[in-house]
């Protein structure tokens, strides 16, 4: 199978032929007064594609997908589907782009089922729409990926951090998005959780029509889910393609000022068995 690669390092990243772009940033820049926060960052996700951010903090991760979400004034382009995001309309965006935060401040007393159900605004024909069966079912198969539905008729109030973020991420697979913005999405999880979330998300985007963009942290994480990998450094994309090329142990040194391998070997040796 032929691939486009990306040389230099901020260019589009490797795209399959018979893989449609789904995603495209061309020239990407987000500045606040005189402080540059993303320079010049162009890429491509195509479909089945799970792009990974990783970097440093301060390195412009978020920025990036806030400004894919409209949620930050940017110039440059971001194409979905080849149509400009800046004129999509409100409701055929959230029909298309799904968004899970990395963290949510909740003052409302709603219940799980129906902060769940926000995901299904979009589909409603007008404001006192009834809930049709494919709300219904939408939203009883998100409670059941995320292991919510015990926890359906419960106050968000009353919901632990890592409680929260599943019905946030319910509430997004309700939605039924075809590209999911994730940003640090098993940030307040448990192990076992991670697990569930990555493995949800990774099948997820196996169906036709979909991609995934993540912001995390966790290099390994990002290496085992990931199919791209944008690493970022002050602003700038520093390389993007394929996690054996991006993520070479000189230029994680470079990024991190740390031997990232060394560090990753130290910490993998304390689970050897003895």
């Amino acid at each position: 199978m032929q691939s486009i690669k990306a040389e230099p390092a901020n260019q589009v990243t490797f795209v399959e032929r018979d893989k449609a772009v789904m995603l495209q940033a061309s020239g990407l820049a987000v500045k606040y007064g005189s402080l540059t926060i993303v320079d010049d960052a162009s890429f491509a996700v195509a479909e089945n594609h799970w792009l990974m951010i990783v970097g440093p903090n301060g390195a412009g991760k978020s920025t990036v997908i806030n400004a894919i979400s409209q949620g930050v004034d940017y110039t440059g382009e971001i194409l979905y589907d080849g149509a400009d995001l800046r004129r999509m309309k409100s409701a055929k965006l959230a029909r298309n782009i799904g968004v899970l935060a990395q963290s949510h401040s909740v003052t409302y007393s709603f219940t799980v089922g129906e902060v769940v159900r926000l995901g299904r605004y979009s589909y409603a024909p007008g404001i006192f729409s009834s809930k049709s069966d494919a709300d219904n079912d939408s939203v009883q198969h998100a409670l059941d990926l995320t292991g919510m539905r015990e926890l359906e008729h419960h106050s968000v109030l009353e919901l632990s951090g890592g409680e929260l973020q599943r019905t946030f991420l319910a509430q997004v697979f309700a939605q039924d998005p075809k590209l999911l913005i994730l940003d640090e999405p098993t940030n307040h999880l448990d192990l076992v959780y991670q697990k569930q979330v990555f493995g949800l998300i990774a099948d997820w985007v196996k169906q036709p029509g979909r991609a995934v963009i993540s912001v995390v942290h966790d290099l390994s994480l990002a290496r085992a889910y990931g199919t791209d990998i944008m690493l970022m450094d002050k602003g700038r994309i520093v390389a993007l393609g394929h996690p054996d090329t991006v993520l070479g142990r000189d230029r994680l040194q470079q990024v991190y000022a740390m031997d990232v391998y060394a560090w990753m070997r130290q910490m993998l040796s304390q689970w050897e068995v003895q």
